[in-house]
């Protein structure tokens, strides 16, 4: 039998690639696009969607039958503002980024494929940019879907139109607000473990425990007459941080107990710690993308 000749080169088809290279901007605009679709599932096993579909199923379905009852009964106004409808559902939201968040880093930290990415033309930068925008505009679509509906709902009850819009506005720059908070906060607890159910749990615990918290020592503080201390111990929590922005600058009626919502003055800190947390979360991703891909 004839052994092969070991120093024959043999071709076996390999061509260089000559088409368009198309660099950072495509790579960071196909991650962002793969991570919000992740986000819901598309593109995943039929599983992978049950979830987050329910949840905005979930979070639209009050939408609608407030729609049906105003429009039914001719109401003069909609029972739930704009800006109120998203704190309501607030554990809905919770639990949604608790799911995604940890599906959206948790996996490229544990199979070790974060090199992999900064092995093409994409930086730190890049794949951050589009996990936070990606994450954020999954949320964004979660919580804007109901306030629109609410909207179209008050125009076919044929409420005052300019007052509508002017509401609408408000929710939904809210409700971006929210988004933006929420999607840094998951990303940044996610990011911590690669482990997933790990990262689940952490994020329920720091939305829940911190709004309960806040929300038990703000019941103390009304029930002793401590009313000036309320609107300062909403800064906190992200959920009271929200209801404290929204109601000093977007003309919200206030969670708060009593309704002692933050004046102008104190709302000006409550803006600056929420987009400081915003800015805060995107730095320590940062960071910690920047030692993942090494």
């Amino acid at each position: 039998m004839t052994q092969p000749d070991v120093n024959v080169i043999h071709n076996i088809g390999y061509r260089h690639y000559d088409g368009p290279r198309l660099g950072r901007a495509y790579a960071r605009r196909s991650l962002f696009s793969q991570s919000l679709r992740g986000a819901y599932g598309l593109g995943r096993s039929a599983k992978s969607k049950v979830l987050p579909f329910i949840l905005l199923a979930v979070m639209c379905l009050p939408a609608g039958i407030i729609v049906a009852t105003a429009v039914t009964l001719k109401s003069e106004k909609l029972p739930v503002e704009y800006t109120e409808y998203a704190l309501l559902l607030q554990a809905v939201i919770g639990l949604y980024i608790a799911a995604q968040a940890p599906q959206s880093v948790s996996r490229d930290l544990r199979f070790k494929t974060v090199p992999l990415y900064f092995s093409r033309p994409i930086e730190t930068v890049d794949y951050v940019l589009a996990k936070f925008a990606a994450m954020a505009s999954a949320l964004f679509l979660l919580t804007a879907a109901p306030v629109l509906i609410l909207y179209v709902g008050a125009l076919l009850a044929k409420l005052d139109f300019v007052e509508q819009t002017k509401g609408v506005a408000q929710g939904l720059v809210s409700v971006a607000l929210l988004s933006l908070l929420f999607a840094g906060i998951g990303l940044v607890v996610a990011a911590l473990t690669p482990r997933r159910g790990f990262g689940v749990a952490a994020i329920i615990a720091v939305l829940t425990i911190s709004y309960g918290a806040v929300s038990a020592v703000q019941a103390i503080a009304f029930g002793q007459g401590s009313t000036d201390a309320i609107s300062w111990l909403g800064l906190f929590s992200p959920i009271t941080l929200v209801d404290g922005v929204q109601s000093a600058f977007l003309g919200a009626t206030s969670q708060f107990p009593g309704q002692y919502g933050p004046d102008a003055a104190t709302g000006a800190v409550y803006l600056l710690v929420l987009l400081g947390l915003i800015a805060g979360s995107y730095g320590l991703l940062m960071r910690r993308y920047r030692k993942a891909g090494l």
